[in-house]
């Protein structure tokens, strides 16, 4: 698969970059990063080298901290989210690091270089009342049981294992041990967790593989999952799904952050959240503990007498 994300990303680049940005080396020395980090570095170092390009730079070495500062005011004005020019920044600071340590320079321009901190919102946590619907909400009557059982399948592992949904794309039936009440996925840097799954999963999982070699033709291999077309789920499939099941306007990614924030409101113990969702800082994780805090804030303000 990374062939792939990288040759549509080079459709990207520009058509003139010159070959002492060595960016094929900077990618290829990202060994432990997936091929979605692989693609989005490759792009926000390819629009710093064609925004040089613009101005006579075609070569890293002239490249000091006034030029990466200018850089930033630049993203700034172009309106980009302040998130999104922190992770801009970070992969140019990647990769001057690498340039340095290769001795392709001799001083790293983007050491202590600073980019806004992201905003750090959220998605809105689902209520139960949505996930009642979600989950359990009639099927429209002209919808095929196939297409049910693969979408309550899908959201069961969404909201009841809280795993990301390119870990879910990316599984094969091999990976759900329903005798262990278990799923084994792909994380971020290519590490592997095991997740438990709840007792409504392991049910929608079993009715989804009785009929799943009616969809998912043998071309398409041991994929968990397919699409009307047999081919495996990809991200914007489950977008459709949450566009056909959900009583509110959804992001895929908002049963991950319920499924985080109902754990803690439950009381659950932060390090173990940490290691179901597979983050590798603690510090990812806390911020679903502000979340968490603001509701309970707001259940005690909205129904205690003296609030």
């Amino acid at each position: 698969m990374q062939p792939m994300a990288s040759t549509a990303q080079r459709a990207t680049e520009p058509a003139a970059l010159a070959p002492a940005w060595r960016l094929d080396g900077f990618v290829a020395s990202l060994t432990s990063a997936s091929p979605n980090t692989h693609a989005a570095y490759r792009g926000d170092v390819a629009g710093f080298a064609e925004w040089a390009g613009r101005l006579g730079i075609e070569d890293p070495a002239a490249v000091d901290r006034l030029v990466l500062r200018r850089y930033i005011g630049y993203l700034s004005t172009r309106k980009f989210a302040r998130r999104s020019v922190a992770r801009k920044v970070a992969g140019i600071r990647r990769y001057f690091g690498w340039l340095r340590r290769s001795g392709a320079i001799e001083t790293d321009p983007s050491t202590s270089l600073h980019a806004p901190s992201g905003d750090g919102r959220l998605p809105r946590v689902l209520s139960h009342a949505d996930l009642d619907v979600l989950l359990d909400g009639p099927s429209p009557d002209d919808e095929p049981m196939w297409r049910r059982r693969r979408d309550d399948a899908v959201l069961e592992l969404l909201y009841g294992s809280g795993v990301r949904v390119s870990e879910l794309c990316g599984l094969d039936t091999d990976s759900v041990d329903l005798r262990g009440r278990a799923v084994s996925v792909w994380g971020k840097g290519s590490k592997e967790r095991r997740v438990p799954l709840s007792d409504p999963a392991v049910a929608a999982i079993a009715d989804w593989l009785r009929i799943r070699h009616q969809v998912v033709p043998a071309s398409s291999g041991a994929a968990m999952f397919a699409n009307e077309r047999g081919n495996r789920l990809t991200p914007r499939d489950v977008r459709r799904i949450l566009d056909r099941r959900s009583p509110v306007p959804t992001h895929p990614h908002a049963l991950r952050h319920s499924f985080a924030t109902h754990l803690l409101d439950g009381g659950a113990d932060l390090r173990a959240v940490q290691d179901l969702l597979g983050h590798r800082d603690v510090a990812t994780t806390q911020r679903y503990t502000h979340v968490s805090k603001d509701r309970l804030r707001t259940v005690y303000s909205e129904t205690h007498p003296r609030a």
